[in-house]
């Protein structure tokens, strides 16, 4: 029989009923920041708290101004409900301690048994209410199992029996009818079981409703919902002894927020269900991995933290520890458990990664080599509040600023939806704007840069494009189910591209606040995590609203989202920047973030866009200016590659405009048909809205230029025998050019070098497109040849109408005023001949960097970067 050990009331030292999670003192030990210390000490879920919490206890502040429900009825109805007991049988406190003390004042006991070893504070609550404590040793030979013989023979006289299930610290679950049993023998004594970590025990046999009358059970949602800083619990017994209870409590003891979030929480199954599922699995993963560190000796457990003890003879756990702090990874030392000496610790189960990050430290202290794992490389995210804040004009600089200081950047983004793409060096589609981004690194495109493009060819579906391939056009719907196929390809694109450069510039799209999208987010948040990346959240200023937006977005992110965001940056400002001092210092205190710069509207940056946001917004009625040529763009529905005319734009003797419907059209020089991705579909939307036969009546009035699919529209039909983008099989064209398409499912995707036919300019660009169109008639002449002199495009002898597959075809200085210049022949002007501006990006990127450098606080950037 286990020698029974006794504690007179004011026996013990203020040591003896420390406890672990106290991270302000362990950080300062560390010499860390809380927020970067690793704290295994504190068993709190690693999953939790759900996702509602915030939400939830911000919408009940507006309620602080009146007294809470003195009967907590909200949550005491919510807890019997989900347990099925009676409400005259449950009562709310504030944490298990309050309640603890509550129920051993109400007891009228005199003596307390506690096997051991257990939670400190069972001893210290019996010492506060004048009990005598006897603590019963719990075997390590016998697995920590409770000898019911041995506590029976200790209850002639009535005690208060303290009973943790499972047991803290060590894991172990005792039979819940073994104590029913003893408890129906032993009626003179209370029996007090806490069930703080009984949720993460599956199928676990709870005594909350099947308990005899001198059972109190305990119950906190600190543990499973990882609440501890709310402060709520609830006990269950018999009505009578509730009331007693209740009359040792305070009013008031449970606040209105910890009422409202509580009652909550025992509605919410599902996150019950996944989270007991997802503990499980990390426990035992941890466990299996510890079991590999020389000289610890593992005790299972069925909770969310592990017992371990140091095995090697003369050691301690105490220089374990600190040399795990001196790293910032907190344990939770056990010699203040009662029954372990000095060579237990105790780890809380936490995420995949910071267990990784657990067992390696202890492996290297432990003289354990292990295979390397490299470090992933220092990662920065722009996440936006809205598409079109300027994320990918600020990567783009981040990229350049990163370049000049010698850091090998390069750009990331997981899934870029966009209808502006570019071919590779190896035929590969991915975003042009990370392939502008790439420009501002120095590097050439790369496909590893934008694993997943999606171009929508309808309104509830798109084309998917995988590491530069098509894999099929699919609905909402049957992209969200390949998502997780996705992902894969999106993490080992990351892995590879990371390894191989110092530093990485990612960016999200939309906004991570679209909370309808979160559950299967691939670019946002779900990347910023796997990247370890930090996340600046851009704000565009210019449209209005933007600190509610930056506001309403950090309310809407979780928990692990919130902390993921080092700061905010406010986009396109006119105007005295100083004036936004007060509300910058009000959007900082609430949310807790600052603002690392104020970003001007930078004017003519001559940069491609990533979306057709920016285009479409482009003044479509602007009339022509002295000595310029009028260029006229039809804008489509599913216009691709509108980057095309941006040459174009830049040059002073062109006035390009944007139109979108035959009265806008007017009588220009020259008439656009850029790229689509579904040419069937912005052919009929030229019909619908009169285009069709506006620009058919401009014929020998105004050039006729159609790219790619703007190409296939002016001719005579579109034939589509496989259905790429159409159920109609074959549609009339325009009927300007005497070609025909032939719609195909293999997608051309290819970078080419040409020359212009009839002036023998150098052009270059690359092609992405389905289907192939060839002449009808021999009126019709090339108007592009590769080096090898092939085709690239096909238009009427006398140069009124011409198409050709080539995106960046005006992106050629000399061709592109070649072409200005036919059109100021056209209208009786002199050509210019020589170039009047020099399409190069790099000069921009240049003026965007310092421009950004100067805005932001470069230096805290660094410091995110290390």
């Amino acid at each position: 029989m286990p020698l029974l050990q006794t504690m007179l009331g004011a026996a013990g030292e203020q040591d003896d009923f420390r406890h672990g999670g106290n991270v302000r003192e362990l950080s300062d030990k560390a010499k860390c920041a809380p927020e970067d210390l690793l704290d295994f000490s504190a068993s709190i879920n690693p999953l939790g708290p759900p996702d509602w919490v915030r939400e939830t206890a911000v919408a009940s502040l507006s309620d602080i101004g009146r007294y809470p429900d003195p009967d907590n009825s909200e949550l005491t109805l919510a807890a019997c409900e989900h347990f099925q007991v009676w409400p005259t049988e449950a009562l709310a406190g504030n944490g298990s301690g309050e309640l603890m003390d509550a129920v051993l004042r109400s007891s009228r006991l005199s003596k307390a048994v506690i096997p051991t070893p257990s939670y400190v504070d069972y001893a210290r609550a019996c010492q506060s209410c004048g009990l005598r404590v006897e603590f019963l040793p719990l075997e390590e030979s016998a697995g920590f199992a409770v000898d019911w013989v041995s506590l029976d023979s200790h209850l002639t006289e009535p005690a208060a029996v303290i009973l943790t299930q499972p047991n803290n610290p060590t894991g172990v679950c005792f039979d819940a009818d073994k104590l029913r049993e003893l408890a129906r023998r032993r009626e003179d004594s209370l029996f007090v079981v806490d069930e703080a970590f009984a949720d993460f025990v599956p199928g676990l046999d709870r005594l909350v409703k099947d308990r005899p009358d001198n059972v109190v059970v305990l119950y906190s949602l600190t543990k499973f919902f990882s609440l501890p800083g709310l402060r709520v619990a609830l006990c269950f017994a018999r009505p009578e002894r509730i009331q007693a209870i209740r009359s040792k409590l305070p009013p008031w003891t449970v606040n209105t927020l910890a009422q409202r979030v509580g009652a909550r929480c025992f509605a919410d199954k599902t996150f019950m269900d996944s989270a007991r599922e997802g503990v499980s699995e990390l426990r035992e993963s941890l466990a299996s991995e510890l079991a590999t560190v020389p000289g610890l000796k593992i005790f299972p457990s069925s909770a969310n933290f592990i017992l371990c003890r140091v095995s090697r003879v003369g050691m301690s756990a105490k220089p374990l520890a600190e040399k795990l702090l001196a790293e910032g990874v907190a344990i939770r030392l056990c010699d203040n458990f009662r029954g372990l000496d000095e060579t237990w610790f105790r780890v809380a189960v936490r995420s995949a990664r910071d267990n990784d990050r657990l067992v390696r430290s202890l492996k290297s202290i432990s003289g354990v080599k292990t295979a390397s794992k490299r470090r992933k490389s220092p990662a920065l995210m722009l996440q936006g509040t809205s598409s079109d804040a300027g994320k990918s004009v600020l990567a783009a600089a981040l990229c350049r600023i990163f370049v000049q200081e010698g850091l090998n950047p390069a750009p990331f983004k997981a899934q870029n939806m966009a209808l502006n793409s570019c071919v590779t060096a190896d035929g590969l589609e991915m975003g042009r704007a990370q392939a502008t981004q790439a420009l501002a690194c120095g590097l050439a495109p790369d496909v590893r840069m934008n694993p997943v493009l999606l171009k929508p060819n309808t309104d509830v579906g798109s084309q998917v494009i995988v590491m530069g391939r098509p894999v099929g056009n699919m609905a909402v719907r049957e992209y969200v189910e390949y998502k997780p196929k996705a992902m894969e390809a999106v993490r080992q694109a990351y892995d590879e591209l990371s390894a191989e450069h110092g530093v990485m510039v990612l960016e999200g799209a939309g906004s991570p606040a679209e909370i309808n999208l979160r559950s299967h987010d691939i670019v946002n948040m779900a990347m910023a995590e796997y990247a370890e990346a930090r996340v600046l959240l851009v704000g565009d200023i210019d449209r209005g609203g933007v600190f509610a937006a930056l506001a309403g977005t950090m309310e809407l992110l979780n928990d692990w989202e919130r902390k993921l965001v080092a700061g905010f940056i406010l986009n396109k400002f006119r105007g005295d920047p100083t004036l936004l001092d007060p509300a910058l210092e009000r959007i900082r205190e609430r949310t807790g973030k600052p603002f690392l710069g104020v970003v001007s509207f930078l004017n003519d940056l001559g940069l491609p866009d990533e979306d057709s946001v920016a285009f479409k917004s482009h003044d479509q009625n602007a009339a022509a200016g002295e000595n310029q040529v009028d260029v006229a763009v039809v804008d489509l529905p599913r216009i691709s590659n509108f980057t095309d005319v941006d040459p174009l734009r830049a040059e002073p003797d062109v006035n390009l405009r944007v139109v979108r419907s035959a009265a806008e059209l007017g009588r220009p020089d020259a008439v656009i048909l850029p790229g689509s991705k579904s040419t069937v579909g912005d052919l009929r939307y030229l019909r619908e809205t009169g285009l069709d036969e506006a620009i058919k009546g401009l014929m020998g009035k105004s050039v006729l230029v159609g790219i790619c699919g703007g190409f296939q529209m002016l001719g005579q039909y579109i034939a589509d025998p496989e259905k790429v983008e159409s159920e109609a099989g074959t549609v009339e064209g325009l009927g300007i050019l005497p070609i025909a398409t032939t719609m195909g499912k293999e997608k051309t995707l290819t970078q080419v070098e040409g020359s212009h036919t009839a002036s023998g300019l150098d052009v270059r660009g690359y092609e992405i497109h389905h289907g192939t169109s060839e002449p009808l008639l021999p009126s019709i002449r090339p108007v592009f040849r590769t080096k090898l002199s092939a085709p690239l495009g096909w238009g009427l002898k006398n140069g009124a109408a011409w198409g050709a597959y080539l995106h960046g075809l005006f992106d050629a200085d000399g061709f592109r005023r070649h072409f200005i210049d036919q059109l100021r022949k056209r209208r009786g002007w002199e050509p210019l001949k020589t170039p009047q501006t020099v399409f190069n990006l790099n000069p921009a990127l240049d003026r965007l960097a310092d421009a950004v450098r100067s805005a932001l606080d470069m230096d805290a950037i660094f410091r995110l970067i290390g």
